[in-house]
């Protein structure tokens, strides 16, 4: 028997009890989370790391909700799937939603349209009408280090200075403006498909600043990639489509950002390959290089 039949028992017997019949199963990821297509429309996600760090159902829900509010006010995201109740759902342990599937074009997003249509997706969360944890993933980190330590799963004085980071940051930020974000708006959430630019993977969502997402967006081309035209073309998109952003945040969101990967790079990545070690490293020397309340200049220019 292998590992995934649970979850995909569990997400196909869910679609048949609301009336769709699975024709197919092709498996689109296979991490902590299973995404499975089971009809030419129907997308599956199964949590299937359930000994994981999140427990529950509630982060889930709020990605629901958020997604939810982002399809109705036409939001360039991918919407959840109309014939079956929002859920989330749960069937044989596992903790599960339904979505339409999207095709991807082989079209990497350009830079303008990244930062416009983030932009976009803020302006209708503005008015999202539930309660979120402030910067909570921030707070999920802090509490995560704790795991590190017992673990050892990092060296001791890296653990510290990522708890320095992240306690500033929870400090300098809670004096901006916060609203719902996406929470974890990396590159690879943002989709490039036949239905043009398309957000996913809203289950980081929280509420904070709305600089957390753009410098989520922009760390690898400013900070790895040494690539400050790519990131000032993002950010000059983002403020051209309405957006406002301050740079005391945007550069407090960068290095929490970071401090944010670096601590849950174990959990992650527990066996990670030599590109992913090469960049853990270079983001814990980046933070190491940085001293707490101090001035930054990391080259983003804002309009």
């Amino acid at each position: 028997m292998s590992s995934l039949d649970l979850p995909i028992r569990a997400a196909t017997e869910t679609a048949v009890r609301h009336g769709i019949q699975p024709d197919r199963c092709d498996i689109l990821q296979n991490a902590s989370t299973l995404v499975l297509r089971l009809t030419e429309n129907l997308v599956a996600r199964v949590v299937t790391d359930v000994d994981g760090p999140r427990k529950g159902t509630e982060w889930f829900a709020r990605e629901n909700a958020i997604a939810a509010h982002l399809t109705r006010h036409g939001a360039p995201a991918i919407p959840l799937h109309p014939d079956l109740p929002p859920g989330p759902h749960e069937h044989l342990g596992y903790t599960l939603n339904f979505w339409q599937f999207v095709t991807i074009t082989e079209d990497p997003p350009a830079n303008a349209a990244a930062g416009r249509t983030l932009q976009q997706c803020h302006a209708i969360l503005s008015s999202f009408p539930e309660p979120l944890p402030s910067l909570a993933i921030v707070r999920e980190s802090i509490d995560l280090l704790q795991t590190l330590r017992d673990k050892s799963l990092l060296p001791s004085p890296t653990i510290e200075m990522l708890g320095a980071h992240l306690e500033e940051a929870l400090q300098v930020l809670a004096h901006h403006p916060q609203q719902a974000l996406h929470g974890d708006a990396h590159p690879g959430n943002l989709l490039n498909t036949t239905g043009g630019l398309r957000w996913t993977d809203w289950e980081d969502a929280f509420a904070g600043p709305v600089e957390w997402d753009v410098a989520s967006f922009i760390w690898n081309p400013l900070l790895l990639d040494n690539d400050v035209s790519t990131a000032n073309q993002i950010v000059a998109a983002y403020c051209k489509a309405g957006g406002r952003l301050d740079l005391e945040a945007m550069n407090q969101c960068l290095i929490a950002r970071a401090a944010v990967i670096t601590a849950w790079y174990p959990v992650l990545y527990p066996n990670p390959n030599a590109d992913r070690q090469n960049k853990l490293q270079r983001r814990i020397h980046w933070l190491e290089s940085l001293s707490p309340h101090r001035g930054t200049d990391f080259g983003l220019i804002l309009p």
